[in-house]
């Protein structure tokens, strides 16, 4: 633990030491844009605030947030993200993921109404601050190592849970209370059948209708928007607010009151609030950084991880101080602006300015639409979140991937979503490191017709013999003890007076590597045995040279790595191991990983 502590000290010693990040980079956009860039900017923005305005009521839905939270958390998000980045790639708003883990971390916590209104504001300012803390210690490119196994199960966990959250809607189902889980949620329901509101039902199964027709037929179009305005009109027409109070609607928002709010800060609540916030900080940092890098890919650009990484964090602390929603890179909108020809980042925040005058426009407006139309979209949403090739693909690619997507799924389920998702991590690492760590060898040597094939009984070596021992895979903390405890098995035979390690397969030695190496070293020289290193690479001779044990081998048992003469370093070797035998007739065995031999074998 003592030497973890010490490497990640270094590790963020040399961070904030090499730490580039632009404070600022919106000045630079402004000194490089031209009057060529607006046509496509301005079309982005319409087109992706069309969508942005009904996906942030939804968002907000799912959240069992007010409405204006999701469209105040898309026009803060969009306007203060474009001021930190220098990049046009990622349009930051509100989105499923953070969305559903919101809903649970206060589900979780049994906490609903004014009481969890007023513990939003910290949440989204603890997740701003983490990915702060994350973008100046650069640690972006970390979120590579998160299996696609994990983000996989718990998106899917989290469709089930926003469809199953928003079925009572659909149904007009008045429940007792909401539910804490998928499994909760499922059973309220079934209790609750006798409730039915057929007037709901018959325009949610409308709304379903429309879509369908819509994404069919006219794709290129706003179909959420389309869909809330055409049904909202038409229940309408067909029965006003006053002639049918059973219809719930949604609340109008009234954007001329929406004021700048200070979080609560107190230790109480920060306590309850870190876990989660640390799910969702890595949740938006995951989305965001991954739709940035794709999308760069496509028109053959790089995205600064780290730089994006701090705008994220910025547009959070910025939604923490305006009724906001935990913000993040949107696919669906990030894709849009892109396809629609936004050329710098100005297109992100004058799609802002857009929702924020749309807000003003028409908030009052929202007081018309049905709940059952905005919750059969989120299905909707949530449907498409259900991606069947990607959990075929993580299901049965690997053993090792298929149990940590079934139990972060499954966790999810029944579990807090920051919870399965912490629980899906530290799976993928534990199953990681057992892979890795893994230096079981079997002895080979030479038959009676000059092959090279297993040594089936040792009992028939009649003579001094040098091994060759292949080491290859990983030399880390995890794999340390097993490689030595491995050789000193080796040992044991009498006949076997030399080992020669080829290291040049050998990757990240740290110091349990170095002291497992040490043992082994003292161990043999206690047995009468001796050790010598071949194919060693420069960046191992550095290590043992600085962990001082480099001499305590001997330079002359030491050869290194000759690239240009792969065979060279352990002929050397052989030449003195049988210069310490004392004679040059001495057998030679040599040892390999038969699992890593299959699988390079592809077997």
């Amino acid at each position: 633990m003592k030497l973890l502590l010490q490497y990640f000290g270094h590790a963020l010693h040399v961070a904030r030491a090499y730490n580039t990040l632009q404070l600022f980079p919106f000045s630079q956009t402004i000194a490089r844009y031209r009057k060529k860039d607006l046509p496509g900017d301005l079309r982005a923005a319409i087109n992706v605030a069309l969508l942005a305005f009904p996906q942030g009521m939804a968002y907000a839905l799912i959240a069992g947030l007010p409405i204006q939270y999701g469209i105040y958390g898309s026009a803060v998000a969009a306007i203060i993200g474009p001021l930190f980045a220098n990049s046009r790639f990622i349009t930051l708003g509100p989105t499923n993921a953070t969305a559903v883990i919101l809903l649970s971390t206060f589900a979780g916590l049994g906490i609903a109404g004014a009481e969890m209104l007023t513990l939003v504001p910290l949440l989204i300012l603890l997740i701003g601050f983490f990915i702060l803390l994350g973008a100046y210690f650069k640690v972006a490119n970390l979120v590579q190592y998160i299996s696609r196994s994990v983000t996989t199960g718990y998106i899917t966990a989290a469709a089930l849970l926003i469809i199953t959250n928003q079925i009572p809607r659909t149904l007009g189902l008045d429940l007792e209370r909401r539910g804490t889980s998928l499994i909760d949620t499922l059973g309220l329901i079934a209790s609750s059948l006798g409730t039915l509101h057929w007037p709901t039902v018959i325009i949610s199964l409308s709304t379903v209708a429309l879509y369908i027709f819509l994404n069919r037929s006219f794709r290129n179009l706003p179909n959420v928007a389309l869909c809330l305005i055409i049904i909202s009109a038409a229940s309408l027409f067909f029965s006003s607010p006053s002639e049918d109070p059973t219809l719930l609607r949604l609340e109008a928002i009234n954007a001329t009151s929406w004021v700048p709010i200070l979080p609560g800060i107190n230790i109480k609540d920060v306590t309850a609030l870190i876990s989660p916030a640390l799910a969702i900080a890595l949740l938006c940092v995951i989305e965001g950084i991954s739709i940035g890098k794709s999308l760069a890919a496509r028109t053959g650009s790089r995205l600064d991880a780290n730089q994006a990484m701090y705008s994220i964090g910025m547009a959070n602390i910025a939604c923490a101080f305006a009724s906001g929603m935990p913000a993040s890179g949107s696919l669906t909108r990030s894709s849009l602006s892109n396809t629609s020809g936004a050329s710098t980042p100005m297109a992100s925040l004058y799609c802002g300015l857009l929702l924020v005058a749309g807000a003003i426009a028409f908030g009052p407006l929202t007081g018309y639409i049905p709940q059952c139309v905005l919750a059969v979209l989120v299905i909707i949403i949530g449907l498409s979140l259900i991606n069947k090739r990607a959990i075929r693909i993580v299901s049965h690619a690997t053993g090792s991937d298929a149990v940590v997507f079934g139990a972060t799924f499954t966790s999810a389920l029944f579990l807090p979503l920051d919870t399965a998702i912490y629980i899906g991590v530290a799976l993928s690492i534990m199953l990681f490191l057992k892979k890795v760590a893994r230096p079981e060898m079997v002895e080979y040597n030479f038959n009676d017709d000059g092959q090279l094939a297993e040594l089936q009984d040792r009992t028939k070596r009649q003579q001094p013999e040098v091994s060759i021992v292949h080491v290859e895979g990983e030399l880390f903390f995890g794999a340390a003890d097993l490689f030595r405890d491995q050789i000193r098995r080796i040992c044991e035979d009498p006949n076997l007076k030399i080992v020669v390690l080829k290291m040049r397969n050998a990757h990240h030695m740290d110091a349990s590597g170095v002291m497992a190496l040490e043992e082994l070293v003292r161990y043999m020289n206690e047995k009468g045995r001796y050790l010598i290193l071949s194919e060693v690479k420069a960046d191992i001779v550095k290590i043992l040279k600085n962990a001082q044990i480099y001499d305590y081998i001997e330079e002359r048992n030491i050869f290194r790595d000759q690239p240009a003469n792969p065979t060279l370093s352990t002929a050397q070797a052989l030449r003195r191991a049988k210069e310490q035998l004392g004679h040059t007739d001495a057998s030679v065995s040599i040892y390999v990983d038969p699992v890593r031999d299959k699988e390079k074998q592809g077997k």
